[in-house]
């Protein structure tokens, strides 16, 4: 692999970012679901808040794939690790190792910031990849159904008024809830 270079991204490389989750999109027969535009990648990924991180893979001078990742935390482990949401690379540099060194570069970065884990999910009818990680090693959760709430359902269930939910009031005492009733 020493033609393939593993770099964070920075904010002059979204135009990158954008063309890589298009190519993903495309290649998952989603392109109609994507809406990101650059200056929305800019904001989410290099504003005040960052919401994720980006590694970029170069290889043979060009970029050839790329990984979008962000914290999150297992209880039952009690440790943090990272949830891959995007892997991806480019159709003609398939077989060369970068979607590899990806993954590699993000197991030492899940482990050298104390993480127990690293989670994605991958499209059921995907096969080459489900097949790629298998051969890592990783193990599909089949007990778990993954859920998503966006779109208009997200923005009904956030308009709803918690008054229609039983009210919870927390004291400074552990596990102590009142309901009112």
């Amino acid at each position: 692999m020493p033609d393939i270079q593993i770099v964070a991204a920075t904010a002059a490389e979204v135009p990158v970012i954008l063309e890589m989750i298009q190519g993903l999109a495309e290649y998952e027969q989603l392109s109609h679901l994507v809406t990101a535009t650059a200056e929305q990648i800019r904001d989410t990924l290099f504003g005040p808040r960052p919401a994720a991180e980006v590694l970029l893979a170069r290889w043979n001078d060009e970029w050839a794939g790329f990984a979008l990742f962000f914290p999150n935390c297992s209880t039952f482990l009690a440790q943090p690790g990272l949830y891959l949401e995007d892997l991806y690379v480019k159709p003609h540099a398939r077989g060369r190792g970068i979607g590899l060194a990806l993954l590699i570069e993000l197991a030492k970065l899940a482990v050298a910031r104390g993480g127990g884990r690293v989670d994605w999910a991958v499209l059921d009818w995907n096969e080459p990849s489900i097949q790629f990680y298998r051969k890592l090693g990783a193990e599909p959760k089949a007990e778990w159904t993954t859920f998503r709430l966006t779109g208009e359902p997200l923005r009904q269930l956030a308009a709803r008024e918690i008054a229609t939910a039983p009210q919870v009031h927390w004291s400074k005492q552990p596990a102590v809830a009142e309901r009112e009733e």
